[in-house]
């Protein structure tokens, strides 16, 4: 039987719950707010619930986010380069780009299936958004996936 180094996929999590997947999420979301200066730093509001998102036919990953409010005149874009830079140097597939209103927004995919992170600029000035997908797991059999988790 092939194995996942045989097919060039990575292996699924199916071990993984639900609330492992949301707590390792939201964990993450603190790890890269963390890496905002401190003395920037004037709230950090993670939301507490999320929403499921499908990965495929069979799994689902947590979607959450963290918003971070900074000081007037904190330079987000330089505080997102970094952001960038350090989970480059930390070997995790990294891309770049600007959203909708022009601000730099970073992606990046740890190696497990369906977990991702997005950093960027807030939808208000002075804020610094962060978007969390968990890795991929399977719900127990009639969990419906609706609703806010």
């Amino acid at each position: 039987m092939p194995t996942a180094t045989d097919t060039q996929e990575e292996p699924l999590i199916t071990e993984l719950t639900w609330q492992e997947a949301k707590a390792k999420a939201q964990a993450m979301e603190l790890e890269i707010a963390a890496l905002i200066p401190k003395d920037t730093v004037v709230s950090i509001d993670q939301k507490k619930k999320g929403v499921l998102l499908s990965c495929n036919k069979t799994q689902h990953k947590w979607k959450g986010s963290t918003t971070i409010t900074v000081k007037d005149g904190t330079k987000i874009e330089s505080i997102v380069k970094d952001i960038e830079a350090h989970y480059r140097a930390n070997g995790l597939k990294v891309s770049a780009d600007t959203d909708v209103d022009g601000k730099l927004l970073v992606q990046f995919d740890p190696p497990a299936p369906g977990e991702n992170y997005l950093v960027g600029g807030g939808v208000k000035p002075g804020e610094i958004w962060i978007d969390s997908g968990s890795p991929c797991f399977t719900l127990p059999e009639g969990t419906y996936p609706g609703g806010d988790f």
